[in-house]
């Protein structure tokens, strides 16, 4: 049965005008570009930080991993908390912890502070999902989709402006510039929303699930753990397998759990529905999809050219090289929502697939020249910017819209847990396929060539897993706008 939905309770802040759309998209739409540099934000510094920190090569991968972890954990516990408590209070609070964690990577070079600075800014992640349940809640019907649209794709546009920025800072600034400015962004972020978001005073009843919030992460933890370290611990051994796992025991309990408390951090029954089940396991495919353009692109070009593949780039190209994909994200957002409204998600999420497949069919056959891998770059992320773009809608039309936030938590947590499996895979191939060449060792361009076949495997697996998915019966309007009461019902739910 769907969650009920409250009235504003005594105390919860009475229904505001909405302002501007225009306003309140465009203030969301910035947060989530915020927030998705902060994700990558440090990766052209990550060669650097033992010099710099005097820390170990090991303690400097953990200023990614924690971030990845923190996100992980934060983000469907807090899509949970949003709809329970305010999502336009949860989204201030994500993204004060955002300046507190750039503000601790600002004033210090220990990898100690660092780390937190950076298991803080990890935590507003959650600010995404957050902001697609406001577009929900506060919009009227005919622009939720192309706004769901931008909002998705901020991560992804975020992330492809935020490398080549972060390798400027590096090559001609202090590094804890780029933290300072982080900061900034941060607190101008709080400012808008102050101004232009409104509190909806929709609420889902129930108390909040501590005990499924707390298994939930344990599972989350330990799984991503053994994932982005087994490379380095090795994959057979014990700390790799215990966690493994425990994060299979835990999963287990926490499941079981789950299926008999009546207000549980996340429906499994719901969770289960076909549309549901499929969108999220699509979403990782994605992820897994989407990431290996980033991981590659900015390596291989910055290769010496004596591996007779490489172009010996600076950081600041490879960077580049990821930008026009970024714009590209930014142009085909409304695209996307206007395939999604004509024919539906299902339709835009199996465009998407197609496209992603076939911008590593282009990354596999023109690996020798600058243009060409841009190209194939940018093709990649416009299959991507179709998917993400799509993979909320689907999940807004199969939950009842009081688990908005938390089902679309889930479901970018399942785009996150995907990009940790490739950076694991894509790690594994281009450590152990290589070669002398010019005095190193480095990755052979067949390394290169198997990480853009495994990427589009996972493109068509997310294509046959989209075809999949129950049909959609013809949604009432505004059923996935301003409708607070009613979700939509899928053939086979």
């Amino acid at each position: 049965m769907p969650e009920a939905i409250s009235e504003p309770a005594a105390g919860d802040p009475a229904p505001e005008p909405a302002p501007h759309p225009r306003h309140l998209v465009a203030v969301l739409a910035f947060c989530g570009v915020v927030v998705a540099v902060m994700q990558t934000l440090v990766v052209p510094l990550l060669p650097h930080v033992p010099a710099l920190t005097g820390a170990s090569a090991t303690g400097a991968s953990w200023l990614v991993t924690v971030t990845l972890l923190t996100g992980a954990v934060c983000t469907p516990v807090l899509g949970r908390v949003g709809d329970m408590y305010g999502k336009c209070r949860v989204l201030l609070a994500s993204l004060g912890v955002l300046v507190c964690g750039s503000v601790l990577c600002a004033v210090s070079s220990q990898i100690g502070v660092l780390i937190t600075g950076r298991a803080l800014q990890g935590a507003a992640l959650a600010v995404v999902p957050l902001g697609i349940s406001i577009m929900r809640d506060e919009l009227a019907p005919e622009r939720v989709l192309p706004s769901v649209a931008l909002m998705s794709s901020t991560l992804g546009i975020g992330a492809a402006v935020g490398l080549p920025v972060a390798a400027l800072v590096v090559e001609h600034y202090d590094w804890h510039t780029m933290f300072w400015a982080s900061a900034g962004l941060g607190l101008l972020d709080i400012a808008l929303v102050l101004l232009c978001v409104p509190e909806s005073p929709l609420r889902s009843r129930g108390r909040f699930d501590a005990v499924g919030a707390l298994g939930l992460s344990a599972a989350l933890v330990s799984l991503l753990l053994a994932v982005t370290q087994g490379g380095q611990w090795g994959w057979t051994s014990p700390r790799t397998l215990g966690l493994l796992v425990l994060a299979v025991a835990v999963g287990l309990l926490w499941g079981r759990y789950e299926l008999r408390v009546p207000s549980p951090m996340v429906d499994l029954r719901v969770s289960a529905r076909p549309a549901v089940l499929l969108s999220n396991l699509a979403a990782l495919l994605i992820g897994f999809a989407f990431y290996a353009n980033s991981l590659s692109t900015a390596q291989m070009v910055q290769e010496p050219t004596s591996t007779g593949y490489g172009l010996g780039a600076s950081i600041v190209v490879s960077g580049l090289c990821l930008l026009p994909g970024g714009l590209t994200m930014v142009a085909l957002s409304p695209v996307s929502a206007r395939i999604s409204a004509a024919y539906g998600p299902k339709t835009t999420l199996a465009l998407a697939s197609a496209i992603l497949a076939v911008g590593y069919v282009v990354r596999f056959f023109t690996s020798h020249q600058l243009w060409t891998i841009v190209l194939g770059a940018t093709v990649v992320a416009a299959g991507t910017a179709v998917a993400y773009s799509a993979l909320p809608a689907l999940v807004m039309r199969a939950v009842p819209v009081g688990e908005t936030g938390a089902a679309n938590g889930l479901n970018t947590l399942m785009r996150s847990v995907g990009q940790a499996f490739c950076s694991a895979a894509v790690a594994a191939v281009l450590a152990n396929v290589t070669f002398e060449a010019g005095g190193r060792t480095a990755p052979t361009l067949h390394a290169y060539l198997l990480v853009f076949l495994m990427a589009g495997g996972a493109a068509l697996l997310a294509l046959a897993v989209t075809l999949c998915l129950p049909r959609q019966r013809p949604a009432a309007p505004g059923s996935v706008g301003r409708d607070r009461t009613t979700s939509l019902v899928q053939e086979g739910a």
